[in-house]
C-alpha cells in the first residue's frame, strides 16, 4: 500500500460563508478555513483515511491520526518532516520517502554509485547530525538525489 501525504485541500472562504456550514472553522478574524486530508489509496478508488479539520492543524500532526499499516509506504513533502514521528513509522514496520528540508543536518557514511541515465544523481547512507534530529531518529537513513528530465 502506498499513501501519498500532502494532498491537503484547504479552502479559505469569507467567515460568514464558511461558518454557516462549519461553525468550528474560524481561522483568522476575517476568514475561515477547512482542511481535508485524504491520502489516496493507489490500490483502489476509496481513500484509506479522511480527516476534516480547521485550518490551524499543521500537516505533520496528521501522521498521529493514521491507522498503522505495516509495510505501507508514505510519500510526503517537507511539511511532514518530524524525525520523531518518522522514527515511529519505522518502528512499526512502515516505510517513508520525504523531500527533506534544506536545513537538515547530516553526515555522509557511505556512497553508492549513481545511475545518471536513470535519473539517480546521488545515493548515500547518512546519519543525522542535528542535536534534536539525531535523538529523534538515531538510525542511518538513505539519501537519494533524483532528477527527472
Amino acid at each position: 500500500m502506498i499513501l501519498i501525504m500532502g494532498f491537503v485541500r484547504s479552502m479559505s472562504l469569507p467567515s460568514t460563508m464558511c461558518l454557516s456550514v462549519f461553525p468550528w472553522a474560524l481561522f483568522r478574524s476575517i476568514e475561515s478555513a477547512v482542511k481535508l486530508q485524504t491520502p489516496p489509496n493507489l490500490q483502489g478508488n476509496i481513500p484509506t483515511f479522511i480527516h476534516i479539520s480547521d485550518g490551524k492543524l499543521h500537516d505533520v500532526n496528521a501522521l498521529d491520526l493514521l491507522i498503522p499499516k505495516p509495510g505501507a509506504f508514505y510519500i510526503m513533502d517537507r511539511g511532514y518532516v518530524d524525525f520523531e514521528r518518522l522514527f515511529t513509522l519505522h518502528k512499526t514496520g512502515r516505510f517513508f520517502v520525504i523531500r527533506a528540508k534544506s536545513t537538515t543536518k547530516y553526515r555522509r557514511r557511505y556512497s553508492r554509485p549513481g545511475d545518471e541515465s536513470g535519473g539517480v544523481r546521488c545515493d548515500r547512507t547518512i546519519a543525522l547530525s542535528g542535536v534534536k534530529s539525531v535523538r529523534d531518529y538515531p538510525l542511518p537513513l538513505r539519501r537519494i538525489r533524483y532528477h527527472d528530465v
